[in-house]
């Protein structure tokens, strides 16, 4: 370690963790202050990855905004531009087709669902669970298939548009869908039983990073995140888009307030997602895909809220029209954010050997929170 990383401070050390670091999920910088091995404080240092988006949003037309969007959760794209639409269809009071709303819920899920398995696989990679890291990727390229086979994007997708979606499901999609969700549900209960039985698993996440949730509610936590904590806070249920309030699933929530339960709430979300999209499959109805759009969108003065529950938890788009084409302000409310500011009350009283599972357990996106 460079001595420029280590500052010696009477009995405590003040240690740089990241940017660099594998663990740190990109570009994320931890100032921490140690007393041993035990962490007294921590203090995210953030920025490193700031692009601007919300400027970018403010000198381009509600559509060239569109693909600016899918790049904010590089991991869980096509919820981030489900929060933009939504907002801009409120805005410029767009009936959204039926089928389209459907083929959305449909996409939003299977992103969910492959969101999720990138979490479990780098999660488990920093507890040293190479077997599952190899597992969960493997496991994503089969929904990633599925993006290919509907939009021809693997990773940021562009799938949909103001006013609805630019395509329909292609021939055979149905099909393949509930294929690949049947072969889905024996891999993750065989992950399932990798991790969460074993004891070492168990040593490493049981009474890590508590954070009750009083303080979770506190700090603006969102998302499994969250709902680890024993809140009962989901967007689809408290405020439903799309067709969610036609839908039967159920939200998970764990009590424990830990990394183990964080964990098991991303786990019983796969399994409740793919719920969600086989029902939106059976429910499928036939119709339009886009609503009638204007040559130029021009929203009539006003603001609005698009609000949607990603794969990180509550994400907004927040947009304020003085009547042109492009927005006058546009603002993203992004769950990452949030999330990270617990990060202190999570780790202080840990040992530094716990740090990468507290980070891995609310499954930072970088690019979610430098915008």
């Amino acid at each position: 370690m460079p001595e420029t990383a280590v500052r010696e401070l009477g009995e405590q050390v003040v240690l740089n963790f990241g940017p660099q670091h594998p663990a740190a999920h990109g570009v994320l910088r931890l100032i921490v202050t140690l007393h041993g091995e035990i962490i007294d404080d921590l203090k995210p240092d953030i920025g490193y990855l700031h692009r601007g988006f919300e400027k970018f949003g403010e000198a381009r037309t509600y559509a060239q905004f569109l693909p600016y969007a899918d790049r904010l959760d590089y991991v869980s794209s096509i919820t981030c531009g489900h929060a933009f639409v939504e907002a801009v269809e409120r805005l410029a009071q767009i009936e959204v087709p039926e089928r389209a709303q459907f083929i959305r819920v449909i996409l939003a899920e299977l992103q969910r669902i492959a969101s999720h398995f990138i979490f479990l696989a780098t999660f488990a990679n920093d507890l040293a669970a190479t077997t599952v890291f190899l597992y969960g990727f493997r496991e994503r390229e089969l929904l990633v298939d599925l993006f290919e086979d509907y939009c021809g994007q693997r990773l940021t997708y562009h799938a949909f548009r103001i006013g609805g979606v630019p395509y329909d499901l292609p021939a055979g999609f149905a099909r393949k869908t509930r294929e690949v969700l049947k072969t889905l549900r024996v891999r993750l209960d065989e992950n399932d039983r990798l991790l969460t039985g074993n004891r070492i698993f168990r040593a490493r996440t049981e009474g890590v990073g508590v954070i009750s949730a009083r303080d979770a509610i506190a700090w603006g936590c969102s998302g499994p995140t969250l709902r680890g904590s024993g809140v009962d806070m989901d967007v689809r249920r408290a405020a439903p888009y799309s067709v969610y309030d036609r839908l039967d699933f159920d939200v998970a929530v764990e009590r424990s307030c830990d990394v183990l339960g964080r964990y098991l709430v991303r786990v019983e979300e796969m399994r409740q997602s793919m719920r969600i999209v086989e029902q939106a499959l059976d429910l499928l109805p036939a119709g339009p895909l886009m609503a009638k759009m204007p040559r130029a969108l021009r929203p009539a003065p006003g603001e609005a809220r698009g609000r949607v529950e990603s794969s990180r938890g509550d994400m907004s788009v927040y947009l304020i029209s003085e009547g042109g084409e492009m927005p006058c302000r546009l603002r993203i409310h992004a769950p990452s954010f949030g999330n990270l500011q617990a990060l202190p009350i999570m780790s202080r009283g840990q040992k530094i050997g716990d740090l990468v599972a507290i980070i891995g357990s609310i499954d930072l996106v970088l690019g979610d929170v430098d915008r």
